[in-house]
């Protein structure tokens, strides 16, 4: 399984993506059928078909709604996706509807109660999956770094909070899951921030991690290249007197250190990942002493179901969703946003523009005069 994950993070951002979606998927099924009732289910057409149609149709809204976001600068000059694009919510509206009608088409008597709980257990599936891998495929969009990063520190906490209660847990941390303890805790955050930060030194060397993804072909060995964001650029960093004489002392001579600022967002990240986000792995073991069960699943032997080893990463996820976009991310204008604010003018009002930035272009000397030529209105064609 790790062999399989590091080779489509090599892969590329695409299989990445389509990796995200097949555990969204997996764990979709493994939460939505905890509520269901065979006998039911047998006595309801179109049940589990329902289930899936509302997956599908949330997909196509926010999976549709970050493709446009990211790729304007494509969907907006391409003529069989310009409609898609320019009515998306509209689409997405129709289809949810669809949904919705059906649903109340198909109700049926004496099973009432139990058609509405699966509605509202569908609803909330889709809320608390759906929604939040969306914002995960929105971090690889901003680059895989912003995937990788809070992935691993999860990952890592889980490692050394399991080695800290291991031989040193003694303090129950918490009735829902009994295993746990303080020490397990406390030393799983200490240690999740040092890995935070040297792994975050690690990942900002390579320009396949920190570059925000322009094409969904590439690879880890396309060569790519990009202007970093600042947050990945060291800076120089005096040390106090004392810190200098501290450091001195295990051989280290010098009054300054080049620390990069992504190093110290790390420490607000590694303590989302040590301090809130195993209350994402609480709430899943609450969940399952709810319906007194042990494991949501049994897709991965021995390790129970997906859900089971992404209850944490979803609200880490989206955690690095809104700290990225609140605290890190550099707002600029690009080639896509103008273009989707270009092709809502009149057609004359375009031509302008055109007619406009040919102009700037050829006095920058970035384009030959004779290379581009406006061409006359249809009705001029016609007289």
């Amino acid at each position: 399984m790790i062999g399989g994950f590091f080779a489509c993070f090599a892969a590329g951002p695409l299989f990445v993506i389509l990796l995200v979606v097949m555990v969204q998927g997996l764990v979709f099924k493994e939460v939505i059928f905890l509520a269901a009732v065979p006998s039911k289910e047998k006595k309801l057409p179109w049940f589990r078909l329902m289930n899936w149609y509302f997956l599908f149709s949330t997909n196509y809204f926010f999976y549709g709604e970050s493709l446009i976001h990211y790729f304007q600068h494509i969907v907006f000059v391409d003529a069989f996706l310009l409609p898609f694009a320019k009515h998306h919510r509209f689409i997405s509206f129709t289809l949810y509807v669809i949904g919705f009608v059906f649903f109340v088409a198909n109700l049926k008597k004496g099973h009432y109660r139990f058609q509405f709980s699966q509605f509202a257990w569908t609803h909330m599936t889709l809320l608390l999956v759906v929604c939040q891998s969306h914002f995960i495929i929105n971090n690889i969009f901003e680059g895989l770094i912003w995937f990788f990063l809070p992935a691993s520190l999860v990952i890592a906490n889980d490692i050394w909070a399991y080695i800290f209660g291991f031989f040193m847990g003694r303090t129950p941390l918490i009735k829902l899951s009994p295993k746990k303890t303080v020490e397990g805790f406390v030393g799983g955050w200490l240690m999740t921030i040092v890995f935070g930060m040297l792994f975050a030194t690690f990942l900002l060397k390579y320009p396949y991690m920190i570059c925000p993804v322009k094409d969904l072909r590439a690879s880890a060995f396309s060569g790519l290249t990009c202007d970093p964001n600042p947050v990945f650029i060291p800076v120089r960093q005096n040390l106090k007197p004392w810190m200098v004489s501290l450091i001195g002392h295990v051989g280290f001579r010098s009054t300054y250190v080049m620390i990069a600022p992504l190093q110290w967002h790390v420490i607000i990240m590694a303590c989302f990942a040590s301090l809130i986000a195993p209350f994402g792995g609480f709430f899943a073991s609450g969940f399952k002493r709810a319906f007194k069960i042990k494991d949501f699943g049994q897709s991965i032997p021995g390790h129970g179901g997906i859900t089971d080893r992404m209850d944490c990463q979803f609200l880490m996820g989206l955690f690095s969703y809104m700290y990225y976009q609140s605290f890190i991310k550099t707002s600029a204008v690009t080639a896509g946003l103008v273009l989707s604010q270009a092709i809502k003018l009149k057609g004359t009002e375009q031509m302008e523009l055109f007619d406009h930035l040919k102009q700037y272009l050829i006095g920058q000397g970035l384009l030959d005069e004779e290379s581009c030529i406006i061409m006359p209105p249809k009705e001029a064609w016609v007289s």
